[in-house]
């Protein structure tokens, strides 16, 4: 098993949802974050001060797959978010030691 951790825009998570929906994925966690990395920011002016945001609203995906369909929900997550603007995101894959479904204590 493998873990796909995935950083992306809010308002591309319906169709990243589609897309895994699409090849059959349907497991997946998703977590509010607030983060940086290449798009660095932007200035704004808030009552009458300029403040610099460096810090913005991504979606953090998590799923867990079996290692033959990682590059399949690689590809779903990539045609989903890319926007081929700077921010789209960024994926990783981790492996994935032990994992135990708790209802029936079988291992995946």
């Amino acid at each position: 098993m493998k873990l796909i951790i995935a950083y992306i825009r809010p308002e591309v998570l319906q169709e990243v949802k589609l897309k895994l929906y699409e090849v059959e994925l349907f497991s997946l966690s998703v977590t509010n974050v607030l983060g940086s990395g290449r798009q660095k920011g932007y200035t704004e002016v808030y009552r009458g001060i300029q403040t610099e945001v460096n810090l913005l609203k991504k979606v953090r995906l998590e799923i867990g797959v079996p290692e033959d369909k990682v590059d399949v929900a690689i590809s779903a997550i990539s045609q989903g978010a890319k926007t081929g603007q700077t921010g789209d995101g960024v994926i990783f894959v981790l492996d994935i030691a032990k994992s135990l479904r708790i209802r029936t204590g079988e291992s995946m």
